[in-house]
């Protein structure tokens, strides 16, 4: 069996495909069930993020293993195999061990060096482990990566090198100014309360907001947050409120961070258009309009859901929504006065939005609104493509290349095991066997001849196959080392079920060790 992985990244895809593509958490349990099903595939795991949709696999056929990875990849996000496989890519053994330990280590993210993908890679193998799923050989290639990551952290500056998301998203919406001078006394809007919205919450506090406002459908969830944010030592006030207040909250609001998981706009370009003083869309232009592709909420990967918006649509209802905005431009009352300077494009900023979600929460087409200025994964992806690189770099990646080689060579050594032990147990087998004919033959040995002589042919049989097994498990752990396992069954004429006995008994005695580990 071997690893294989396919997938597509915002290294690989453009951002519309990714959100098109990205994968629920019941939609990535049912691929993982699916993978399991078909015929090339022994174990599987799913690393989803907003950047990213990766499958992992252990196969026994390569050609057969793509085929089928991103069949089921296409089929369960919903985007045609077609129209999927130009941005999909491919990695398989070595190269997949040493793609997944950059992922991470940061050196794959969007922002290079951040270290949420660590968090996301741990609940990545707990979903797998709880759906069994993973086997011995992804619950050792996560952890170990994991193990990696946190290396690659603690022995080399990578930190320096990059921040995270929301950082970096928080510091593109200040046009290169400082965060903390930016935010400093402004009034903030959270919606959503899972992780990537709590830390985007701490961080504007930690900046010097002057008031958070937190917004999720859990309306429990989002009072947890404002209590911690509450009582963070930060001089922010923070508060909880229900979806149904964020048109009103963000009348109030000088900055937005969204990220949930609903498969609709949460914000539409008319709340915001109406949030910065403009008027609503006529009514014979809203009804053109088409609905949110979850109007009645559907509670997400981040734990939010989202208000009916415009997800989608024909060509005909988006150009007429684009030309109500820009014929918004001309009419209805003057924009909310300036609360934070200039935009890099010269126009006033009166609310700064940041969409850290995949799908998008908020409508791309907010940015032709005077006034109002959004910062998504899309532009993110554009601007840390100029981001500069930082020496720590190199360092991680030497880090990388060794992991990947003792990775490999602990994989490939663990495949001859079985055979090692198939031989020793014939050389007892046939220890046992000469003293039961030298029995029969001295019936009156006494029992301290017996045990001397039992004792002195298992010291000569373990002198004979000491140096070799040692040598062989040297050989089997270099790349090629594969056919020494052959070599040694051909040699000592080992039957081939006792070797697969003995692996089967190492991988129950693994899953024994931890109820998580394997396949139900």
């Amino acid at each position: 069996m071997s690893l294989l992985v396919v997938g597509l990244s915002h290294r690989s895809a453009p951002v519309s495909v990714l959100e098109r593509a990205a994968l629920s958490v019941d939609a990535q349990a049912k691929l993982l069930q699916d993978t399991l099903a078909a015929e090339p595939a022994a174990e599987a795991a799913v690393l989803a993020t907003c950047n990213r949709i990766e499958l992992y696999a252990d196969v026994d056929k390569f050609h057969a293993g793509v085929a089928e990875l991103s069949t089921l990849l296409a089929q369960h996000s919903g985007v045609g195999l077609e129209e999927l496989t130009p941005y999909l890519y491919v990695h398989y053994e070595d190269r997949a061990v040493h793609h997944f330990f950059s992922v991470a280590c940061g050196l794959d993210s969007m922002v290079v060096g951040e270290g949420q993908i660590l968090g996301q890679i741990k609940d990545a193998l707990a979903r797998s482990q709880e759906l069994h799923t993973a086997g011995k050989l992804l619950n050792d290639l996560f952890q170990q990566a994991l193990r990696v990551g946190k290396r690659a952290h603690s022995e080399t500056g990578i930190d320096r090198a990059g921040q995270s998301l929301v950082t970096f998203g928080l510091e593109q919406l200040a046009a290169g100014g400082s965060v903390e001078t930016w935010a400093e006394g402004k009034r903030a809007l959270v919606i959503g309360a899972g992780s990537m919205s709590s830390l985007a919450a701490a961080t504007l506090a930690r900046a010097g907001v002057r008031e958070l406002v937190v917004a999720n459908r859990t309306l429990e969830r989002a009072r947890r947050l404002a209590e911690i944010l509450a009582d963070s030592g930060t001089e922010a006030t923070a508060r909880a409120v229900p979806m149904a207040d964020v048109a009103d909250e963000l009348t109030r609001a000088d900055v937005v961070v969204s990220c949930t998981g609903a498969t609709g706009l949460v914000l539409t370009a008319e709340a915001v258009a109406a949030a910065v003083g403009r008027t609503t869309p006529p009514p014979a232009v809203r009804d053109t309009l088409a609905p949110s592709a979850d109007p009645a909420g559907t509670e997400g990967t981040d734990g939010t859901a989202g208000a009916a918006g415009t997800a989608g649509g024909d060509a005909t209802g988006f150009e007429q929504h684009a030309a109500w905005l820009e014929k918004a431009q001309g009419e209805g009352p003057a924009p909310v006065a300036a609360r934070d300077g200039d935009a890099p494009d010269g126009r006033t900023t009166s609310l700064a939005l940041l969409d850290l979600a995949m799908p998008r929460d908020i409508d791309a087409a907010v940015h032709r609104i005077d006034g109002v200025r959004l910062v998504d994964i899309e532009s993110l992806a554009e601007a840390s493509a100029d981001a500069p690189m930082a020496d720590d770099v190199e360092k991680v990646r030497g880090i990388v290349s060794d992991e990947v080689a003792a990775f490999g060579a602990a994989q490939r050594a663990a495949h001859i095991t079985p055979t090692v032990v198939a031989l020793r147990t014939m050389a007892a087998d046939v220890v046992a066997g000469e003293m039961a004919r030298l029995e029969g033959r001295l019936p009156g040995l006494e029992d301290k001849q017996r045990a001397e002589i039992t004792q002195t042919v298992r010291r000569v049989v373990d002198k004979l196959l000491h140096a070799p097994t040692v040598r062989i498990k040297q050989l089997a752990s270099e790349p090629g080392g594969a056919g020494y396992a052959d070599a040694l069954r051909t040699l000592f004429d080992l039957d081939p079920q006792t070797v697969a006995a003995v692996s089967r008994a190492d991988h129950m005695n693994n899953e024994n060790d931890d109820p998580n580990r394997g396949r139900a």
